[in-house]
């Protein structure tokens, strides 16, 4: 805990102090996915990218920030965690305990735990009482230290569905919930619940379409949402500008919602031939997330760790979504990086790249899918993503070439996000 302190205290002073206005890189990762730059320096002005120039240059004797034994990268982006909690033995029984003002002060301490591990911005598909909404905005206004956020608010879900908040309640205090908690039950419901997410403040959709490891119910994969309820949460969706997310595991239920126009699909651990069809074919992104899986399976081991109908689930489907990634990888379907940060601890989602790599993607194509690509799905990519004159000055670097050892990613050592220093080893 003091140490986590110190680094707050450490990333405040050197934001308001050290101003930088040129970066030395000994090796560039612009994150548009071609050759690697040597010795190049980074002109900020402002919040901004200026220019990049060949040679360590300082015409105008401005202050340094030198990486010259660094490869420099565009901020990392994760395009799924859920910042307002961490799985551990306490978190069923910590539904009937925790405020909302727990969640919130949960949520703040986890993003600056990922803003240290060099991730800039993050998409978080779910939360608790809006949380990382007020978060996000929190952050936004100077006010909290932490990446970007893009926030679904409540993740919506069906009656007994893998997001419905009373999974596992006595019958007594399961109640009937509805649309504002998030669980939906035919077309009226689905309108009403996307309109009380844009109500909220979200920034997207995120349906639970199919069962779920970690919920307290029996199936992880079976589907859950109607063809009519996702063509209605599509439209509404469409009609308050939201791109709408995917949780699924089973093939039937994720088929139904890249058929209905869901943009991205997360997990995906028994994704079929036909569902990569679709992906490829409506241009759908995969968001793996393979370091939650291979974490669930690792507790699902120990006893009292999960209750006892979620462990036979963490077993069975946590292994299985790296094989499911490879196979996407190599049929040609697009991904982008996410971990599910929170079912593992956070601040540990650079792993992902080493499970990705593992599974054949190359390190460079690893790196643009947790840049490039992610600005591209969350339509940030006029201002993150890549390293270019003109974007936002979101920049991380790493001692040593991760493209030779692609674990160096498991340890940033210098984080500027929108021009501020946050972290400089």
């Amino acid at each position: 805990m003091r140490k986590h302190l110190l680094s707050i205290i450490v990333g405040s002073l050197i934001s308001q102090s050290a101003l930088a206005d040129v970066i030395y890189a000994g090796k560039l990762i612009d994150g548009n996915g071609g050759t690697p730059r040597d010795n190049v320096s980074i002109v900020i002005e402002g919040n901004n990218i200026k220019a990049i120039e060949d040679g360590f240059i300082n015409p105008a004797g401005e202050k340094v920030i030198d990486l010259r034994d660094h490869t420099v990268l565009p901020g990392l982006m994760d395009m799924h965690v859920h910042l307002d909690g961490e799985y551990d033995r306490s978190s069923y029984l910590g539904r009937f305990t925790r405020n909302a003002a727990d969640y919130a002060l949960n949520a703040a301490y986890f993003a600056e735990k990922t803003l240290m591990a060099g991730f800039t911005t993050v998409r978080n598909p779910g939360d608790n009482f809006n949380s990382t909404i007020a978060l996000r905005n929190a952050i936004a206004n100077g006010k909290a230290s932490g990446p970007r956020i893009f926030s679904a608010g409540k993740s919506l879900a069906t009656t007994g569905g893998h997001a419905d908040p009373t999974n596992g309640f006595r019958h007594d205090l399961m109640g009937t919930p509805g649309p504002e908690a998030g669980v939906i039950n035919g077309t009226a419901d689905a309108w009403e619940a996307v309109r009380q997410r844009y109500k909220d403040g979200a920034d997207f959709i995120k349906l639970t379409v199919t069962g779920g490891v970690l919920s307290v119910a029996k199936s992880g994969d079976n589907p859950q949402f109607s063809d009519e309820e996702l063509q209605a949460v599509m439209a509404a969706a469409k009609d308050y500008n939201f791109h709408v997310a995917v949780h699924a595991h089973g093939a039937e239920g994720m088929k139904r919602a890249l058929r209905a126009g869901a943009k991205t699909v997360e997990h995906g651990t028994y994704m079929d031939a036909e569902a990569m069809k679709l992906m490829k074919r409506n241009k759908a992104f995969y968001v793996p997330t393979i370091t939650a899986g291979k974490w669930v399976a690792e507790m699902s081991k120990e006893d009292g760790y999960y209750p006892e109908l979620v462990r036979p689930k963490a077993a069975a489907i946590g292994p299985l979504i790296q094989d499911t990634f490879g196979r996407a990888y190599k049929n040609g379907v697009p991904i982008v990086f996410g971990t599910d940060a929170g079912v593992f601890p956070h601040g540990l989602n650079g792993r992902e790249f080493g499970y990705m790599v593992e599974a054949g993607m190359p390190p460079m194509e690893a790196i643009v899918s947790a840049t490039k690509t992610a600005a591209e799905l969350i339509n940030m990519d006029d201002k993150l993503g890549t390293i270019n004159a003109g974007k936002l000055a979101d920049i991380v670097a790493v001692k040593g070439d991760p493209l030779a050892d692609i674990a160096l990613l498991e340890n940033i050592t210098f984080v500027m996000k929108d021009g501020v220093i946050y972290k400089q080893d």
